[in-house]
């Protein structure tokens, strides 16, 4: 029988929230390698310090929803705030994760990059948890907002650790500014994944994860786009995996730049002129095939008659 989230606040509201931290809490204490074909900059940290990170993300993720409970804020105001919120959570992880390693050679500068995709994700679970399913826009999701799944608000969870986590190491390599102050740190404070502790494959790593958003940016996330689905991050019995979810992605077009536009243009262009052109290409290679064979067997025949003409004689 499917679980479905509570649609309103309650006591059954809490009750579930209470049994969601603590079944998440308990997949992300065991270590978690990265199985998925992407890149994550949580790669570079140790298995240790991945868990150490989590466990801050998570338990300042429960003091941030008691606070924004406490505000009594209304759902629009939380969606127009949940960027900045965002922003300052991983400030906020940042430095303590900083603070703990008693990292001082650098001052603190922060440069979050942003992504709508992820934004409307964490929208999302911030209203689930807060106010409860009712809450949720009708056409967000791919099924109506009182029937919302207990696992789809479960892996939500998951995929905003997981983002945060990875967002928090993009934040620092950032601050860290260059792969020589990248790899000091790494080695001085013994958190570096043994595949990363030289600087060489540092600049390596560094250089596939640009690649890896560049690609992300401009081909994936427009593709996923067009397609109204969305890649998320979840921990599996393997490790951390990525699955798409549907999301209604109808009013984030307008913030979409030029190239995305000519890209999504070049995929409506495409899904009306190639499946046609696939037709015309197996209809062409069908009439080529059925002139082949009647040329070969007709050639068969020519020669069959010959051989039997000589062999009269």
């Amino acid at each position: 029988m499917i679980k479905y989230w509570p649609t309103q606040q309650s006591i059954y509201l809490n009750n579930s929230i209470v049994d969601l931290f603590i079944e998440t809490e308990k997949k992300f204490t065991s270590g978690q390698y990265n199985k998925s074909k992407h890149y994550l900059y949580l790669d570079i940290l140790s298995i240790i310090n991945r868990n150490k990170l989590f466990n801050y993300i998570i338990n300042d993720f429960k003091k941030l929803i008691l606070d924004l409970i406490e505000l009594d804020l209304s759902a629009q105001e939380i969606n127009v705030m949940s960027d900045k919120i965002r922003t300052v959570f991983i400030k906020k992880i940042s430095q303590k994760f900083l603070s703990r390693l008693r990292y001082k050679k650098v001052k603190l500068r922060y440069k979050i990059h942003s992504s709508y995709n992820y934004n409307d994700l964490i929208q999302s679970l911030l209203i689930y948890l807060i106010f409860g399913s009712s809450q949720i826009e009708q056409k967000t999701f791919m099924f109506q907002p009182i029937y919302t799944p207990y696992n789809h608000v479960k892996i939500l969870l998951e995929n905003f650790i997981i983002q945060i986590g990875n967002n928090v190491i993009k934040n620092i390599i950032y601050i860290l500014d260059n792969s020589p102050y990248i790899s000091d740190f790494l080695k001085s404070k013994n958190v570096c994944n043994k595949l990363y502790s030289s600087n060489r494959s540092v600049i390596l790593f560094l250089n596939n994860l640009k690649w890896q958003h560049f690609l992300q940016c401009y081909v994936y996330e427009v593709k996923s786009f067009y397609s109204e689905r969305q890649q998320i991050w979840i921990l599996s019995s393997r490790g951390i995996i990525t699955k798409y979810i549907h999301i209604s992605k109808i009013e984030n077009i307008k913030k979409l730049n030029q190239l995305q536009l000519i890209f999504i243009f070049w995929l409506e262009i495409k899904d009306l002129i190639v499946p046609k052109l696939e037709k015309l290409i197996i209809q062409i290679g069908k009439y080529f095939l059925y002139s082949l064979l009647n040329l070969l067997s007709n050639l068969f025949l020519v020669i069959i008659k010959t051989v039997v003409f000589y062999l009269s004689k």
